[in-house]
């Protein structure tokens, strides 16, 4: 029983204090307007900055809205690699570089799967939308994010 007891600790341990329990964590939420061909749509954004929040993500939610969003930031423009562990519901990926432009669409990506999903050039965010929101918006490489998190925005 210690053995076993030892062990599942160190899994835990290992997979961080946040990562340990399929408890909904929400951030705090701000407007995010995505700039189209056929106009503005404006998305409340949850926001994930630290390491912490950008590695738990969406995961253990069951649902999202249509009009609703995460988005990652990091500082420094880098390649991002993201996957679907522990998130039950299946998105679009918006990679988007340092001055707000998207240059990469991941549409309807697989619940649960461990496939690193990346652009495969540096960017300096992610957005996460409901699956088929891209396409169903006009979402495309080109298209431009405006928050405070952009150049020029």
């Amino acid at each position: 029983m210690r053995i076993f007891a030892a062990v599942l600790f160190s899994l835990l341990f290992l997979a961080g204090p946040s990562l340990a329990s399929e408890e909904v964590v929400r951030l705090p939420v701000e407007q995010v307007v995505v700039t189209t061909d056929s106009g503005d749509i404006e998305f409340a954004a949850e926001i994930a900055t630290s390491d912490e929040t950008r590695a738990r993500g969406l995961m253990f939610r069951r649902s999202m809205g249509e009009r609703e969003a995460m988005l990652f930031h990091w500082p420094t423009p880098r390649v991002i690699s993201m996957w679907m562990r522990n998130t039950y519901i299946s998105l679009d990926m918006l990679f988007v570089a340092a001055d707000g432009t998207v240059v990469h669409v991941q549409a309807n990506t697989v619940p649960q799967s461990l496939d690193v999903l990346t652009a495969g050039r540096e960017v300096s965010a992610v957005m996460e939308v409901v699956a088929g929101t891209a396409a169903q918006l006009g979402i495309k490489p080109g298209s431009k994010l405006k928050h405070r998190f952009f150049d020029g925005s």
